[in-house]
């Protein structure tokens, strides 16, 4: 398992690892990393987007996958932090699962390493779905005539195909479908030149000099590319703050969590992130793990500051804003699915302990 920091990345790029791995300013791939324990099929996605909307994943039928991540609002709720379970706060805010697909781990600590393992963690999770008795989870969908015939679909074989790796497989299977082609910014680098302004151009280069692409960088502005640099399981990781003593130390609490640290115990982790992708970061506010910055100027002036000691003027910040807007790209097209109903008792008819 690969472990890569923008120290680091530097280094191999200036070594052998193949060009495309590291280049700057790519265009969005065509399809998601996919493992090979989890081939995707239109029957597994299809599935897999009825379980996302579908409140009977959580313990007592009040959350969906879809209330945290809102796939019509740019797949995230638009809060500093979440509302689960039991009316539970999520520590961290909650990323967008646009692009999900082209991640390699994830959280924001990257402590999962699979979609498949993310998914069985957030359902178990007492501040998110709180659906920690995987028996009560397999007799509620296997009462579901729909859904039992929509497993047998996507797992047809041997064996029970109603089950948790199943549910899961099928759920990280819809996720990997959710890309975002086709922003200006793609059709700028593959050669329509004219599709990005002056002004946006001009933050495009800013973005270059200031620093923020030793970091935000490639397919998906989150680090090295996935397949010819990191497969899944591996990650890139950055500090953050990389320079403590700004104002913004206390005002946006950036010192408080730490990040890797609480996950590996090494002191060096201390503050390492994983590198959040920036596609649709327009759609994605407010910003940073604790969703301490309510706009994208708040955050590029934060990060300006809190990672290279720069002072950025307004015109700077607008157009560094300017060429991030460029970065959304065509929504995933969400028609909600029809959900399984039990036959003969009310939608929320089910037991709870």
């Amino acid at each position: 398992m690969k472990r890569l920091t923008a120290v680091t990345s530097v280094l191999l790029c200036l070594w052998a690892l193949p060009g495309a791995a590291f280049e700057y300013f790519q265009a969005l791939p065509e399809r998601a990393l996919v493992p090979a324990d989890n081939p995707l099929t239109v029957e597994k996605a299809d599935l897999g987007k009825m379980l996302f909307f579908d409140p009977r994943l959580s313990r007592d039928g009040s959350i969906t996958c879809n209330d945290c991540h809102t796939l019509q609002t740019g797949a995230n709720d638009g809060r500093a932090l979440s509302t689960g379970i039991d009316g539970a706060t999520t520590r961290r805010s909650a990323p967008t699962l646009l692009n999900i697909g082209l991640q390699t781990v994830y959280f924001w600590d990257g402590r999962y390493r699979s979609l498949e393992q993310l998914f069985v963690e957030h359902l178990a999770a007492g501040d998110i779905m709180g659906m920690n008795n995987t028996e009560m989870l397999i007799n509620r969908l296997s009462e579901l005539p729909d859904y039992v015939a929509a497993f047998k679909r996507a797992f047809p074989g041997n064996g029970p195909a109603i089950s948790l790796q199943h549910t899961a497989q099928a759920c990280a299977s819809f996720l990997r479908t959710l890309l975002t082609p086709n922003s200006r910014y793609d059709q700028f680098v593959k050669g329509n030149r004219g599709k990005l302004n002056a002004q946006e151009k001009a933050g495009m280069e800013l973005f270059r000099n200031i620093g923020c692409l030793s970091c935000h960088f490639g397919v998906n502005f989150a680090g090295p590319a996935p397949g010819p640099a990191l497969q899944l399981g591996d990650g890139f990781y950055e500090l953050f703050p990389n320079h403590p003593g700004s104002e913004y130390d206390q005002s946006m609490s950036l010192l408080d969590d730490l990040g890797v640290y609480e996950v590996s115990g090494n002191p060096a982790d201390k503050r390492l992130w994983r590198v959040p992708p920036l596609r649709n970061i327009a759609l994605t506010a407010p910003y940073f793990h604790n969703g301490s910055a309510p706009d994208l100027d708040t955050a590029i002036r934060v990060m300006a500051m809190a990672q290279y000691r720069k002072e950025l003027s307004a015109e700077e910040v607008a157009a560094i804003r300017a060429f991030l807007l460029s970065l959304t790209g065509d929504q995933p097209a969400v028609i909600l699915p029809q959900l399984p109903r039990a036959v003969g008792r009310p939608f929320y008819d089910f037991p709870t302990e």
